[in-house]
């Protein structure tokens, strides 16, 4: 090849590759493509057999740049048959769910879970497909091409099993039917490809769309669950406004419910024939729905409702604006489980509040930001649990736990520190379905993804904390963000670079153990020595107290954030040089003598998720005589 055809070649490689720097440069990273799903069903209930039929029709639009040959559908009830993965992993791993264990294995016909398709169309012609566990893999007649919508006709039929985890019938305190996970739901298709998974027992993903479900069931029953009821004056039920005249309309003995769901992706409900319905609504307009057995808890129940006001008051000023008009706390289930604009929750508990306010809390994050928590179930779970910290805090007046900084060391630090020493974590990259523990699954996605959060707010400070708290949500709703999307967030917010805060503390299971290691006067000035013993950086926030109780605060950011946080307290800071991660000491200097420090500590916040706080402080009584 001639020198002038290697330079053309070159100046064309060249050209090829700015533009398309370029244009990755004009995209904004949260103009991610999302794939629409459109649920039209009619389903009959047989109180008498616990089964029911189903009409499903679903407008699929492709706005991938992929062509699909392939669609798959989640069939969760197929979980709950002897032999399915769910039951076999439960007998199998070292500490089941209590909830599970065995039972599955011992279900007799009638007590099992199925989902049945009677028939699958494409555009209307069929469709080949097979079932294998709890996923229909469907073979298309014509590749749905990008940007196209294709039609899909189901009919199917379904067994209510009897209730074992989350979904069933006759729960423990004898609600009728908590319908979750009960239609064939189509799995999502993102940017990583499909995410067809078996039902294990873990999280759920889904697509975002609009769902349009009628349901006929035996008249005496009252439903609740996803969405706005359409027909309210045909039901009555508590669902009409005073004044107003109902006028069921009962066909065979039942009553037909239309509900409407915008932008979700999920269908939930629950229905008994003893449900209490009770409705509050907001100063904003929202109303909030509470269905509860006759005769149990009603005391509790009736104090609920006043704090999940506040919950949701605060919560939509802290955490970003509730984009629904309704949400529906429900007993049913086997503990408390989030649904789009809905939760179902076990109600014989002494308190309501705290699992309702975790519960609602996952509204913002599983039913409006929507990440994949199959995949990231801490950014679900982590983040709720933190919410649901500071929400409860503010009802029980604790408000000074946003203002002063001592206070705001969350109590998932104490998950996840036994975690971290237990042995056996594993890093919060790790699927929720294959964690090799239960115990460690749930300190993970909890408790250390709670401190992800309240951590941040120690690497780049409360404030930008909490700004990033709202962007995060207006940025990323209904668009399932990834880790990295999160992460960019704050880096916006505070102008520091993070990637590392999650290439340690996601990816990895290393700690952080930093320690004052040395406190030495020399004349009228004193020499720290701080250590790093965790294999984790992290920047220092080091509070010296004197002896006339004055406080001075000390800060060494890590080099690699480029960048400082801004002061968090009234206190005088000095910012010293960066840190470097590779150097395992640092040492600063005090322009005060050692006889009038009462004290040098190392994050006395406990923000910071140290594995080993003894080693944190140094005091006065440790000066030995050379000193």
């Amino acid at each position: 090849m001639n020198m002038k055809l290697k330079a053309i070649i070159l100046l064309c490689g060249l050209s090829v590759s700015v533009a398309f720097a370029q244009k990755k440069a004009d995209r904004k990273d949260h103009e991610r493509w999302q794939q629409y799903a459109k649920y039209y069903m009619e389903i009959d209930m047989d109180v008498n057999t616990n089964r029911f039929t189903g009409v499903q029709k679903l407008e699929y639009t492709n706005n991938s740049p992929d062509e699909l040959d392939k669609v798959f559908y989640h069939l969760y009830f197929n979980a709950f048959q002897p032999g399915s993965m769910m039951d076999v992993r439960s007998r199998t791993i070292d500490d089941p769910d209590r909830r599970v264990g065995d039972r599955i294995s011992k279900l007799s016909d009638d007590e099992i879970g199925y989902q049945k398709i009677l028939s699958l169309k494409q555009n209307g012609k069929d469709v080949t497909y097979k079932v294998e566990g709890t996923v229909l893999e469907v073979s298309l007649n014509e590749p749905i091409k990008p940007g196209q919508k294709v039609t899909f006709d189901m009919n199917f039929e379904g067994q209510v099993p009897v209730q074992i985890r989350r979904t069933g019938r006759d729960n423990a305190e004898g609600v009728r039917y908590t319908m979750t996970q009960w239609f064939p739901k189509l799995a999502e298709y993102d940017y990583q490809g499909w995410h067809a998974d078996e039902y294990i027992g873990r999280e759920f993903y889904g697509v975002w769309g609009d769902f349009e479900v009628k349901i006929s069931i035996d008249k005496d029953y009252v439903v609740g669950g996803t969405g706005y009821l359409q027909n309210p004056l045909e039901i009555g039920h508590g669902y009409e406004d005073k004044g107003q005249t109902v006028k069921q309309k009962v066909k065979n003995g039942k009553l037909t419910w239309h509900f409407v769901a915008p932008n979700v992706h999920d269908f939930a409900w629950a229905a008994d024939p003893d449900y209490i319905h009770d409705k509050l609504t907001m100063k904003n307009g929202m109303e909030l729905h509470f269905f509860h057995q006759k005769g149990q808890n009603e005391e509790n129940w009736e104090k609920l409702m006043p704090l999940a006001e506040k919950a949701f008051e605060y919560a939509n000023k802290h955490f970003g604006q509730y984009p629904y008009k309704q949400f529906s706390v429900i007993q049913g289930g086997d503990g408390g489980m989030e649904y789009p604009m809905s939760t179902m929750i076990t109600g014989m508990r002494g308190s309501l509040l705290g699992v309702t306010v975790h519960e609602a809390m996952h509204d913002w994050y599983h039913g409006v930001l929507g990440n994949n928590e199959a995949l990231h179930p801490w950014m679900d779970e982590g983040f709720t649990s933190y919410a649901t910290s500071r929400i409860i805090s503010h009802i029980a007046g604790r408000d000074t736990a946003e203002e002063t900084i001592e206070n705001l060391g969350m109590p998932a630090n104490g998950g996840y520190l036994r975690l971290a020493t237990s042995g056996v974590e594993e890093p919060l990259s790790t699927h929720s379905d294959h964690y090799h523990l239960n115990g460690a699954y749930g300190a993970a996605a909890y408790s250390k993804g709670s401190v992800w959060m309240s951590q941040m707010g120690y690497v780049i400070g409360e404030k930008a904390l909490n700004k990033g708290l709202l962007e995060y949500f207006e940025t990323w709703k209904f668009k399932h963000p990834n880790p990295n999307d999160v992460l960019r967030v704050f880096e916006r917010v505070s102008g520091l670079e993070l990637d590392w805060y999650n290439e340690y503390f996601v990816y990895t299971t290393k700690t952080i153990d930093y320690g004052v290691k040395q406190v030495v006067g020399e004349n009228n000035r004193t020499k720290v020595t701080l250590e790093r013993v965790g294999l984790m950086p992290m920047p220092m926030d080091v509070v010296v107290t004197y002896k006339d109780g004055t406080k001075e605060v000390h800060y060494m950011a890590l080099r690699m954030m480029r960048g400082e946080k801004p002061a968090e307290t009234n206190d005088p800071r000095v910012v010293h040089p960066d840190w470097p991660w590779t150097h395992p000491t640092y040492e600063f200097t005090i322009n005060r003598p050692a006889s009038e420090i009462a004290s040098v500590e190392i994050d006395p916040s406990g923000r910071m998720a140290d594995v080993n706080r003894e080693n944190n402080v140094w005091k006065a009584e440790a000066i030995d005589s050379k000193k």
